[in-house]
């Protein structure tokens, strides 16, 4: 029977084919594959052939659900005595666990910060997790969360792991094996994870797709440390895409980064706003910060990419009520 403690680290971040195979099979089980949209509206918006992969239409309206679902399954078969989990996240990551763990019998406790969506701090507890509040940012939710694992004997699930990957990236593999040709793919940036299944799909496959990585412009953590090639932590990570909102980059997660990604660009909240209008406007689906982050990137970009075929990762739908009443002009 292996210890009861923490997984090693794999010795190769990214899954290979085969691992990303397993992966899909064992999401098989619990959902169906989400659809990926050419919208014409859309399409005319970008001067573009868009597709969006929607991942906002999963169990929890977000690709994290992928992630759980394989890392929590993965736990129990490699160490059956762990009976709780505990985690750090602003919303997406910690629906996913709370999900995945309590249909896999564990207990769960999610730290989130101060200020954090009410709505996914609310989905959370209804799907079993004991939620705390602590810290004024996601770096101090984390680091309090870690430090709560061992007060309370609850195994600590990371941001970044090559099981979150390998669960990740089955949405990676959907979209391009739909869509092989694709010419980049715009991708938002939050910890890492949804980023580097991206690049292990596009890897697994042979591709030669160029891989696009979106960050806000008052949480670019991951755009410095990409320049400076090392990782570059910043003060504040101040942006309504919650999912983006990162100061401390994951040094795992940069060096696949660094590896596999084409560029890194930002878009500010004006922008974000904007996109998550269009993706309302154009297609009627709900897209969180970060998952219209792509498509104000696309915007931004407008010129560089006309008449080619760009895919976009609509990576969640969970956009709290206030926002998107501000977002589409309707008052208060």
């Amino acid at each position: 029977m292996t210890a009861c403690g923490g997984p090693a680290r794999a010795d190769r971040m990214l899954p290979d084919r085969a691992a990303l195979e397993d992966a899909a099979a064992l999401i098989a089980r619990h959902m169906a594959p989400t659809p990926q949209i050419v919208w014409p509206l859309l399409s005319r918006r970008a001067g573009c052939d868009v597709v969006v992969k929607h991942e906002n239409h999963t169990p929890i309206g977000a690709f994290k659900v992928r992630g759980g679902l394989v890392y929590l399954t993965k736990l129990r078969e490699q160490q059956p005595c762990v009976r709780g989990v505990i985690t750090a996240t602003r919303g997406n990551h910690g629906q996913s666990v709370a999900r995945a763990a309590t249909a896999l019998g564990l207990a769960c406790v999610i730290v989130v910060p101060e200020g954090n969506n009410p709505e996914k701090n609310a989905a959370m507890e209804a799907f079993g997790a004991e939620l705390i509040v602590h810290g004024h940012d996601f770096q101090a939710a984390a680091e309090f969360a870690h430090t709560l694992s061992a007060t309370r004997g609850l195994h600590f699930i990371p941001s970044y792991h090559p099981w979150l990957i390998a669960g990740v990236g089955t949405y990676a593999m959907e979209l391009f094996t739909a869509h092989p040709d694709l010419d980049a793919v715009f991708v938002p940036i939050g910890m890492g994870s949804g980023i580097s299944g991206l690049i292990a799909a596009k890897q697994a496959l042979g591709l030669t797709t160029r891989i696009i990585g979106v960050v806000s412009e008052g949480a670019d953590a991951y755009l410095r440390s990409f320049l400076a090639g090392r990782v570059v932590t910043t003060e504040t990570a101040d942006t309504i895409a919650d999912g983006m909102a990162c100061r401390s980059p994951d040094p795992q997660a940069l060096e696949v980064i660094l590896d596999g990604v084409a560029n890194i660009v930002t878009v500010s909240d004006a922008q974000v706003c904007d996109a998550m209008s269009a993706y309302f406007t154009d297609t009627h689906n709900l897209a969180e910060g970060a998952g219209a982050a792509p498509l104000a990137a696309l915007l931004a970009e407008h010129d560089a990419w006309a008449g080619r075929k760009v895919g976009l990762v609509l990576s969640g739908g969970n956009a709290d009520r206030a926002l998107m009443r501000e977002v589409l002009g309707l008052g208060r």
